[in-house]
């Protein structure tokens, strides 16, 4: 049960009664009512802005309204103190029963608490990762694919159709590069002396493969063909070898997508002329002549006529050039005929996300999109931060074998995906982040993954002991038969009240499309629990298991089972595995 949408529906059943005894006009829009935790918590458990919201439309003051809505939810049965504060929020208090009696919600959800209806089966497409296909991942690569895989987990929580998507740019100029690189490698297979790799290709190690396999298929025929051609087998063999690399390292941090869209496909299709000719019937695109660019202005640059996008019609800063000098397609052109493919195949709603080097880029493909889908698409961009990696305070070194950064398998080799996947959420996404490997291996209350992790652990210990001293039955089923007004220490019932909370958080996290929500109260509730744990190592009559008091025992198993459930339930979200026991 999401108990905020519940008394939204109750606070609504209470207007409509008003309006049926004629108290309020029966035109009044509800939507904007909203019930949500008091900013004091000392206010009570709910509250509810009906009052303000409604009072103007319906000619009424707040203050009078807020009472007459609170001597309606004074009548729930669940409510045991009603009050009207400030200028007119409706503060709710309930009764310790409701609270106890959401732990048995819980147990018969299990792992699924938490999921919701909110996106009513729409699909949503959210693009993630698209690294170029020249080499490894790399750790800039890891937040995002991370905070893209969490965010697609949260939005199928609540009922959205994801379709998780990576953009292969397999057609610019770093492909060439790629393809150069790979070639040089092929010669040295057959045994060419090559030298120092040349400056301006990439250098690594993990391309001596591609050359190798080149090699064993073709011996030396690509040295005797024509150097377009050659190349251009050779371009086709590296980005198939570096996408599966790719593919490879996504998968050991638990990442797979369903679409792999080739950039180069939309070339070879007629996709980005055909979107442009779109927009030109739209008169969205004409020739005209730019403002040099504000700042220092380039030693390049010269006014010419070029092919524009009238991207200022849409929120841009300046219209955009479709065209290079050469005649060529921008990025631009492409990236727009991309997003009009997602949505021709039926997505409203596109999420991308970003690294920080490309936040200059979000204005324009916003207003490339309102334009080529008339306003019909939702895009969000979620622009990821980079990560820093230390070692106890000290930069880490780079990789000799991926040319010149650390890759994601070094990270993920050294300290685990789950600790990596919770780590990279343990900050808004637009924050940077510190990523030390000594301090995410720390058994300490400021390393939050332990924390989180040891509070699950901690509880299946308890049920381990409870089962192998009392012989307890800890199913789910019957725990959720237990006693459980045997729980009134305000330690249990606060941790109650915070799992209570939690398909609220998800969907709120959902709708703000930030998965570190979770991981914060993943933090809060081993918080919670660790407390109530020590708690009874004060107060003997807290402790979960006593063997004089099996009732007790039992509704306290209960209540830490269902922890452990909303643990994993948000684990799973992030995309990481509880842990049972601590090693």
């Amino acid at each position: 049960m999401n108990i905020f949408r519940y008394f939204e529906e109750r606070v609504q059943a209470a207007l409509e009664a008003l309006v049926g005894e004629g108290a309020l006009p029966a035109d009044l829009d509800f939507t904007r009512v909203a019930v949500e935790p008091p900013r004091d918590p000392s206010h009570g458990d709910l509250s509810t802005n009906a009052a303000m919201v409604l009072a103007k439309p319906a000619g009424a003051k707040p203050r009078d309204l807020a009472e007459l809505i609170a001597a309606r939810l004074a009548t729930e049965e669940a409510v045991t103190e009603v009050s009207v504060a400030g200028p007119g929020f409706i503060n709710l208090r309930l009764d310790p029963s409701f609270w106890r009696s959401r732990i048995p919600d819980i147990l018969r959800a299990g792992a699924a608490y938490g999921a919701g209806d909110l996106g009513a089966g729409q699909a949503v497409n959210v693009e993630y990762v698209s690294a170029n296909p020249t080499g490894p991942m790399h750790v800039g690569h890891v937040r995002g694919a991370v905070f893209g895989d969490a965010l697609a987990n949260l939005l199928e929580k609540v009922g959205y159709r994801v379709c998780r998507e990576y953009y292969i740019n397999d057609a610019g100029g770093q492909i060439e590069v790629l393809a150069r690189s790979a070639f040089l490698r092929y010669r040295e297979a057959l045994g060419h002396e090559i030298g120092a790799i040349p400056e301006g290709l990439y250098p690594g190690d993990y391309l001596k493969p591609v050359g190798q396999s080149l090699a064993a298929t073709y011996d030396k025929d690509l040295i005797e063909k024509d150097e377009a051609e050659a190349l251009a087998i050779v371009r086709e063999a590296a980005v198939e070898a570096m996408m599966e690399l790719i593919r490879g390292d996504l998968a050991v941090l638990g990442i797979t997508h369903e679409v792999f869209f080739s950039e180069l496909s939309l070339h070879r299709s007629g996709a980005v002329e055909k979107t442009l000719e779109r927009l030109e019937n739209k008169g969205l695109i004409y020739i005209g002549t730019l403002e040099p660019p504000k700042g220092e202005v380039p030693d390049d640059w010269e006014a010419r006529p070029q092919t524009l996008f009238r991207s200022t019609e849409f929120g841009d800063d300046t219209d955009r050039a479709l065209k290079k000098s050469d005649g060529s397609w921008t990025y631009f052109a492409p990236d727009i005929a991309y997003h009009l493919d997602k949505f021709e195949r039926g997505y409203r709603t596109l999420i991308d996300v970003w690294g920080a080097d490309h936040s200059g880029y979000i204005k324009r493909m916003k207003a490339a999109i309102a334009g080529v889908t008339g306003g019909e698409a939702e895009f969000d961009v979620k622009v990821c931060q980079m990560v820093r990696l230390f070692r106890n305070g000290e930069p880490v070194r780079m990789s000799k074998r991926a040319g010149d950064f650390v890759t994601l398998r070094d990270v993920v080799d050294e300290v685990g995906k789950d600790v990596v996947r919770f780590m990279m959420l343990t900050r808004k996404n637009d924050a940077p982040l510190d990523f030390d490997f000594a301090k995410v291996m720390e058994q300490s209350r400021d390393n939050p993954v332990f924390y989180v992790q040891y509070a699950h652990a901690r509880i299946h210990s308890v049920l381990r002991n409870a089962a192998e001293a009392g012989g307890y039955d800890l199913s789910d089923a019957t725990l959720a038969t237990a006693n459980l007004s045997r729980l009134a220490d305000e330690a249990e019932l606060s941790l109650v009240r915070l799992m209570a909370t939690f398909p609220r958080q998800v969907e709120q996290a959902a709708l703000a499309h930030e998965p570190h929500r979770i991981a914060f109260y993943l933090d809060d509730l081993a918080a919670a629990f660790h407390a109530l744990w020590n708690k009874g190592k004060d107060d003997s009559s807290l402790r979960f298991i006593q063997q004089e008091d099996r009732d007790g025992t039992l509704a306290r198993l209960a209540l830490i089972r269902a922890t452990a459930h909303v643990i994993a339930a948000g684990l799973g979200i992030l995309g990481v595995e509880p842990i049972e026991e601590m090693r």
